[in-house]
């Protein structure tokens, strides 16, 4: 009789070596890799508590923020959000949501799971969250008590300025939740010095972490709603009352959950490595290699679908030329180059490639590989593209000169 993994034909999995550019996970650094294998010891080991506050203290330089209650979520960056709006969102909270995108969408579901009724501000996909209309919808609202919005909206590549929002939020008397999963790590994120309330992002975009964790931050504006419920907080699992209890300041911690050890290895030296880089030059990376990568596209005759004004650096998102099929080209570019790139979301699938430029990803090599793969590719499938493209993306390397700043 055949056991069930003869039956099966089950081997351990060796995944293909990708390189990663699309919407996330990025590329995870060797160190990283490394740290992941490192020997599993107990969450309540003395040795790991004292990994946790490390964590913590690398992730308030990451988020700019003195913020004691900062530490990541046992989940992906979606239960960050969640661990949001379930801890601040209360049934009959009036909330005003921006939506630009996927993601802005996801936020208006959170607050009806919640019970709260959302007010949204809706702008173009592609487009910047418009602080005109939010203005006017946060003054026909005055009793809202919570302003939501999307820093990096990852399914367009579009940028809205963090800054000016908050500052909206504070001076209708609203807290703020913001989604940063794109942006931390890859363009300036300041908690503190703009007056976010309480913000979320994830380990695998920027951070080039393993996916699995989700960095939070909670200022004390934030913690006294959360302190001040009316009713329980729907989730036990991400309870902020519970969860501080293992995640608090001091070596005795209370038990919560079995954090996901190995994985905080992982997050502690990525967080590790972007302080050695410093974050201003991990900015300045991304977007130096951003226009790289645009000079290559354009110069393949790709068009952007965010204004350079409103672009993300680390998230690129180019129109899909006439004639060329989408599915056909990313699947040779997987089988025949091991590249992967993102596909459109919404109304906008099969219309457009994200290309990410996140992290480790954030390299010249792969935005060689990239631009060199696309010219080949689009050229056998008869697109109009002018040789040359990859002499556009080394000048650019050799002299950034950012003509859009």
């Amino acid at each position: 009789m055949n056991t069930a993994n003869e039956t099966l034909n089950i081997a351990s999995f060796a995944p293909t070596p990708r390189t990663l550019m699309g919407p996330g996970p990025s590329d995870v650094h060797p160190r990283v890799l490394g740290a992941l294998a490192r020997p599993t010891i107990g969450h309540l080991d003395p040795d790991f508590i004292g990994l946790m506050d490390d964590i913590k203290a690398l992730l308030q330089y990451a988020f700019q923020t003195e913020n004691s209650v900062t530490f990541p979520i046992s989940a992906p960056g979606s239960a960050g959000m969640e661990a949001c709006f379930a801890n601040l969102v209360e049934p009959g909270d009036k909330v005003v949501v921006c939506q630009n995108g996927v993601f802005g969408g996801r936020m208006k579901e959170n607050v009806l799971r919640c019970g709260g009724v959302p007010v949204m501000v809706e702008d173009d996909w592609g487009r910047a969250v418009d602080p005109e209309k939010v203005e006017a919808a946060l003054g026909a609202n005055p009793d809202a008590g919570i302003l939501a919005f999307v820093h990096a909206e990852t399914s367009t590549g579009a940028a809205s300025d963090a800054r000016v929002l908050a500052e909206l939020a504070r001076k209708h008397h609203c807290l703020t939740i913001v989604d940063t999963v794109t942006s931390l790590g890859g363009m300036p994120v300041k908690v503190d010095e703009w007056g976010i309330d309480a913000v979320y992002s994830g380990s695998q975009k920027c951070l080039s972490c393993a996916p699995g964790l989700s960095p939070v931050s909670f200022g004390e504006r934030a913690l006294k709603k959360v302190r001040n419920r009316r009713a329980r907080v729907q989730s036990w699992f991400l309870d902020l009352n519970l969860i501080l209890g293992y995640w608090g300041e001091g070596a005795k911690r209370a038990y919560h959950h079995t954090a996901p050890v190995n994985p905080l290895y992982g997050l502690h030296e990525a967080l590790l490595m972007l302080r050695e880089e410093g974050l201003e030059n991990a900015w300045a990376r991304h977007r130096t290699n951003h226009l790289a990568l645009r000079a290559g596209l354009e110069a393949l005759g790709l068009r952007f679908l965010v204004p350079e004004q409103q672009r993300l650096p680390q998230l690129n998102t180019v129109t899909i030329p006439e004639g060329v099929d989408d599915a056909a080209v990313r699947s040779r570019l997987l089988k025949e180059y091991n590249l992967e790139l993102g596909a459109g979301l919404g109304a906008w699938a099969g219309r457009v490639w994200r290309i990410g430029l996140m992290g480790h990803s954030s390299r010249a090599e792969n935005i060689l590989l990239c631009v060199g793969a696309l010219e080949a590719l689009l050229g056998s499938m008869g697109a109009p593209v002018t040789p040359g493209a990859l002499t556009k993306v080394q000048q650019t390397l050799e002299n950034p000169i950012d003509v859009s700043a």
